[in-house]
Order: C-alpha cells, then structure tokens, then sequence
C-alpha cells in the first residue's frame, strides 16, 4: 500500500456538504427500493422497477454513491493509511454485506444478492488503497478507461458465479441488487481523482470545508445524520419500507398482473423487446384456445407441468425465434 505525502492537509473534521449529498443519495436509493417493494407485492407491472426510467435512476444512484465512497477513501487516507479506522470500518461493511447475502439466500433464493452495492463497497475500500499515490489526471484516465472499456473484455467465460462478481460476463445474473467490480469501480475511481483534485491539488470552496457550510435547517441536518449513519441507514431502511408495504397488502391486495405483463417482463429479463412481444401475444392466444390460460394463472406451477401447455410455450418460443440459453436466433 502507499502512503500520500503531500503539502496539503486534509482535513479530519467531517464536511457537512459531503454527509448531506451522502443522505440526499441515501433517501434516493430508498425512493427506489420502495418502487422495487412496490413491484415484489404486486402493486407495480412486473419488471417496472428494472426496465425504463427506473432502472436509469438506480444506475445513478449507485454511480453517485460510489463517487461519494471514492471522495471518502481519498479523505481518509490520503495523508497515510489510517490501519485501525480502516479495519473497524471495513469490517462492519463486510459483516453488513454477508449479512445480505445471508438474509436475501432465505428470502428470494432464485436472485440472492450475492455482490450488491455494500459488496463493491467493501472491495473497493480495499482496491482504492492501491490507487492512492497516483496524480488526480491518472486517477480519472483509468476511470474513463474502465467504463468505456469494460463492455469489449465481456465474454461468456465470466458467467459462472464465481468470476460474474467481476462483471466481465456477458449475461448479467439474476440478482436482486447486482454491482459488480467492472464498470462500477470506475465511480470510486472518478470520485477519489475528484477528492484529490478539490482537497489536495488546490484549495477547495468554503463549502467543501468543516467551517465553510454548517447543515442548519432542519432538513440539511436529517440528511447530514442520514450521511454519517449511512450504514446504518442502509440495512434498516429496506425491512422498514417492505414491513410497510406488506401491511398496507393485508388491508389493500394488489391485483394479480395480467398474463402479458408477466410474461413481458419475464421474456424481457432473458431476450430481446421483439421477439418477446411475437412470444408472448402467440403463447396467450394458443393458451386462451386451448383453455389453459386461467389455469396458468390461477396455478403457474401445476399448468406448467402439464404437457399441452409446455408443448404450446414450446411452439411459440420457437416461432418467435427465442432459445432457453438467453439467446434470439
């Protein structure tokens, strides 16, 4: 690892800019996992929180988080590796994501979270060290190379689970909340040459500093709070907001989504728009002909088993021109 001599000093006391924009992307991501709670019970058209607007919402979110992770790694040790500080925070974001690897293998199995966003936090805080002696222009050169270079290196070799983590696999796995090393560590990169550019190449605005800015109304210093407790915040928010929302289903069900919807959104998650629109609208007209449609949506489980509808989905799978490898032909 290396230690960061510089002329200037960076400052120790916290900087209540950067813990108001860490709780303003905080509260974002929680607005975002409320629509993804929303879609689980069934008040959302499955796929909405993955597809469209929402899924660009996530991405920046989590680019903006993992900036402000980067601006964090450079201010903490750009002076010198501060060992013990680093070890106790590293260790609790390793706890904490092993500990949503362990919750979500129990709760959704088919799309545990298996390398998340506290995942690449904790590989990050770990990788970053490494970058720490390099000047601010280097810093943002290999960030740019990584996100602009990451989609060529991507090859069906990475797909097995124990080397997706590093993103160079050309099918994304399925996974409840998937960040994986390649092209995200790009962000922490970018946010660790911003550090070093504003806080150590030259003197940084007033309010970038402990005594430039002060969190004084009452909701600059609830997103501060949020930003220091971040952690936190980011393990309670979730069984907080789907405890809300599974209340409000006992009183309110959500309707069952429509065979179309479902059927979109799952073809969509594996093919191409087209060939799923041809799949799916063949696959429920044959199904309604021949009098299994309610049944598949009354019992998916025990209709899927029965050999005239496999056979129907079978045929139009084929005629839309879409295999079981994730491929169109």
């Amino acid at each position: 690892m290396t230690d960061v001599s510089t002329t200037e000093t960076v400052p120790r006391k916290r900087i209540d800019a950067l813990d108001v924009a860490r709780g303003v992307a905080l509260v974002a991501m929680a607005t975002y996992h409320f629509s993804w709670d929303l879609e689980f019970f069934g008040y959302l058209e499955p796929g909405t929180s993955t597809t469209g607007a929402l899924k660009y919402y996530a991405r920046s979110i989590a680019a903006s988080f993992l900036f402000l992770v980067g601006v964090g790694i450079m201010l903490a040790h750009a002076n010198g590796i501060r060992w013990p500080a680093f070890a106790r925070r590293w260790l609790k974001i390793a706890a904490a994501a092993a500990l949503i690897t362990i919750a979500t293998w129990f709760a959704t199995r088919e799309t545990f979270v298996f390398f998340g966003i506290l995942h690449h936090i904790a590989f990050a805080s770990l990788a970053g060290l490494f970058f720490l002696g390099l000047p601010w222009w280097a810093l943002a050169a290999i960030a740019a190379a990584i996100f602009i270079g990451t989609p060529f290196l991507q090859s069906p070799i990475f797909t097995p689970l124990g080397m997706v983590w590093t993103g160079l696999s050309s099918t994304p796995p399925r996974s409840n909340d998937f960040v994986p090393v390649l092209p995200w560590f790009s962000a922490v990169l970018a946010g660790m040459a911003a550090a070093k550019l504003v806080f150590i190449a030259r003197t940084p605005p007033r309010v970038l500093t402990p005594e430039g800015w002060s969190a004084n109304s009452p909701l600059s210093r609830l997103l501060a709070l949020f930003g220091r407790w971040s952690l936190t915040f980011y393990l309670a928010h979730q069984p907080i907001l789907i405890g809300l929302v599974f209340l409000v289903s006992l009183a309110f069900p959500a309707q069952p989504p429509s065979f179309s919807a479902s059927c979109s959104a799952a073809c969509t998650a594996q093919f191409e728009a087209e060939p799923c629109a041809v799949y799916c609208a063949c696959a429920e007209a044959e199904l309604e002909a021949a009098g299994k449609l309610e049944s598949l949506l009354s019992e998916p489980e025990t209709a899927q088993s029965d050999l005239e509808t496999s056979a129907i989905i079978a045929q139009c799978a084929f005629e839309a021109g879409i295999t079981g490898d994730g491929r169109n032909r």
